[in-house]
Order: structure tokens, then C-alpha cells, then sequence
């Protein structure tokens, strides 16, 4: 079947206002599209500022988001804990990638592990917990050292907490502030990786190399592109993150977090129907980076190339990092993006800079 392709002058639909919506409609506009923002609260946010029209409504105002569908020809999203609700009634006027499947599976962790795991694709060892007994037990069969998620929301180190042999499992339910929670066992790894793939309206896919991500206090403080490993371990995180696009149907970009095993193997920890931030290095290094590549997907146009110019490495700018940006500017090579928020917070994320190095 034909799928239909989004000439250049049309509207894109975002869901959410952060920097990621932001990046994408600078893309847009660049492809001559036009970025049409929905979020609470959005009047002067990151993607407000760089779009043609911005609507500031909740998510529970159908009118609101009637009226929204109706203006733009494609919704997408920067921000997969959109109720699937609401991606359902938008897509009763205008297409939505990607859709309610999808989120309904990257919004819960329970979900997300079963999931990958049905698919054949390895995992730490997990269970379900609903109390802090059941953090007990589950402690018990996979081993005292864990870490404790909420199942639902919960970033950069949100709604988490370590558990170590003496810790009191009723203090780690507490802290991450939920009733529904996944336990995870630690597993040895070499390194973190993680892998972008784009999947178009006819299926066509195109995957960026493995790159290695290191954080710092629970946020992503550094990438490294591409990814220091085998070609045998970067062509299995390459098959993975495919393999679960594949089976989700995406219609975007989809980012695949992983661990290598000392043995070169790789077990999926999280995923994201979305750009994510240890994609950012693509804007400066690649033929096409992963914002482009979501508005070709969701446009019907052809995918863009992947290929890298050089390699890269892409360094977040957290809270009072931001206030470098004179001596960033100053530095020959270094490109430099500032997301526009007007305070700067510990913890939040202000911008990036990503340092192109000589082709391996």
C-alpha cells in the first residue's frame, strides 16, 4: 500500500515543549516544514520559541486537542509518557507515530522488559514488586544487590533507588515514591551503549552506529561516538535495536540503551520511541541526525543518510555548566547548543556541546 508523503509547507504536530521538540523543529524548518507545539504550560518553552504555532492546554481537554489534530497533517511526540489516551483521540483526526502501541510498552517498565524479553533479547534478571515485602522477596531470589524503578516515569535517576546488602527494603520503597515498582539485578558490563534507529512508513530502516554513554550522579554526562567495541558486539546492539523496532511497527526514532557484557554480549535496559540525548552527536557529526530522521519518518519522505563525517563526542551542559557557554564559544571546533530555558536548576539539562574528532 502507497503510504502518503507530507510535501514540504506542511505542519508537524509536537507533543511536548523540551529541547527535543525544539531540535526537531529546527530540523523541520529546515525541510520547510512548519512545528505546531501541544503542551500544559508551553507559552516561551524551548520548542515554543523555534515553532509557527504553539497551544497551551492539558492533556485531559479534548476540545484543546480536537482543535489541535485538525490544524497539523502528522502528530509526533518528544516525550513517550504521553497518555496513550490522548495519542488515541488525536488519531481519530490526524495520524499520530508514533502511536498508542508503542507508548502503552515504553511507559511501563513491567511492560517494556516483557516485552523485549518475548522477543528472544536478553535483559538484567527482573520482577514485578508491588510493596516493600515483595522488594523482599524479590531481593531474596535475584540477589542483594539491585536497583529498585518505578515502573511508570522516572529519568536521569528519578524514581530509583540502589538496594545494597543491609538496605532496608522498606526505605528503598519509599524513596522512589510509587505503588508499582521493577526490581533489577546488577549484571556485569564493560560499558553502556546505546543505538538510534530510524523506521519509515514503508518499514525501511536505518540504524546509526553503537555509541558509549557515561553518566554522571544517574544523568548522561558524556558520549562517545562510536562506541569503543567489536564489530561483532556493535552489529548484535545494531540487530537488537532493529529487532525491537521491527516489532513495535515504529514509525520515528527509536533509542535502544544497553549493556556489554565482559563476554561481548548485549542485555537491553531501557528504550525510548523518541530522539534521546545520546543522539545529540548526530546534529554535528552525521549526513542526517536523529531529528531530521524523525521528520522524514513521520513525513513519508525517504530516510536520510547515517553515515558519521567524523567521529564525536557530545557532552551535556547540566545545570551551571550552561554558564561556560563564553568559553565554549571561544573553543576552536566545539559546537556549542543552548536550549533556550531560562533558569538553569541542578540537574536539568541546558544544552550540549559535541567535539568532532578525526574518523576512525
Amino acid at each position: 500500500m502507497a503510504h502518503r508523503i507530507l510535501p514540504p509547507g506542511s505542519t508537524i504536530g509536537m507533543l511536548g515543549d523540551g529541547q527535543l521538540g525544539r531540535m526537531t523543529a529546527l530540523a523541520a524548518a529546515r525541510l520547510g516544514y512548519k512545528t505546531h507545539v501541544y503542551a500544559p504550560g508551553s507559552e516561551g518553552s524551548p520548542c515554543a520559541q523555534v515553532s509557527a504555532a504553539v497551544t497551551s492546554a492539558g492533556w485531559d481537554d479534548l476540545d484543546a486537542l480536537e482543535t489541535f489534530a485538525r490544524s497539523v497533517d502528522v502528530v509526533t511526540l518528544e516525550w513517550e509518557n504521553v497518555p496513550v489516551a490522548v495519542v488515541e483521540h488525536l488519531g481519530r483526526f490526524t495520524p499520530v507515530h508514533p502511536g498508542g502501541k508503542v507508548l502503552s510498552v515504553a511507559q511501563d517498565r513491567v511492560e517494556e522488559k516483557s516485552f523485549v524479553n518475548a522477543l528472544g533479547i536478553g535483559t538484567a534478571p527482573w520482577r514485578a514488586a508491588r510493596s516493600a515485602e515483595e522488594v523482599a522477596r524479590v531481593v531474596a531470589e535475584i540477589g542483594p544487590r539491585c536497583i529498585l524503578k518505578s515502573t511508570r516515569l522516572g529519568y536521569d535517576g528519578k524514581g530509583q533507588a540502589r538496594i545494597e546488602p543491609g538496605t532496608d527494603p522498606a526505605d528503598a520503597w519509599a524513596a522512589i515514591g510509587s505503588d508499582a515498582g521493577i526490581v533489577e539485578g546488577f549484571v556485569s558490563f564493560t560499558c553502556e551503549v546505546s543505538v538510534i534507529v530510524a523506521r519509515g512508513l514503508d518499514g525501511t530502516m536505518a540504524a546509526y552506529p553503537a555509541v558509549e554513554n557515561r553518566h554522571k550522579d544517574g544523568i548522561l554526562d558524556k558520549t562517545l561516538a562510536p562506541a569503543r567495541m567489536s564489530a561483532e558486539t556493535a552489529a548484535e546492539a545494531e540487530r537488537v535495536a532493529r529487532r525491537i523496532a521491527e516489532a513495535l511497527d515504529l514509525v520515528g526514532v527509536l533509542a535502544v540503551e544497553m549493556f556489554v557484557t565482559p563476554d561481548g554480549g548485549v542485555l537491553v535496559n531501557e528504550m525510548a520511541p523518541r530522539p534521546h540525548n545520546s543522539g545529540h552527536w548526530t546534529m554535528d557529526a552525521c549526513h542526517s541526525c536523529q531529528f531530521e530522521q524523525l521528520v522524514r519518518a513521520v513525513c513519508g519522505l525517504p530516510l536520510g543518510s547515517v553515515e558519521r563525517v567524523a567521529d564525536a563526542e557530545m557532552e551535556n551542559l547540566i545545570g551551571a555548566d550552561a554558564d561556560r557557554w563564553p568559553e565554549l564559544m571561544a573553543e576552536p571546533g566545539a559546537r556549542l547548543h543552548l536550549y533556550g530555558k531560562a533558569e538553569a536548576r541542578p540537574g536539568r539539562k541546558m544544552g550540549h556541546v559535541t567535539r568532532l574528532l578525526p574518523r576512525t
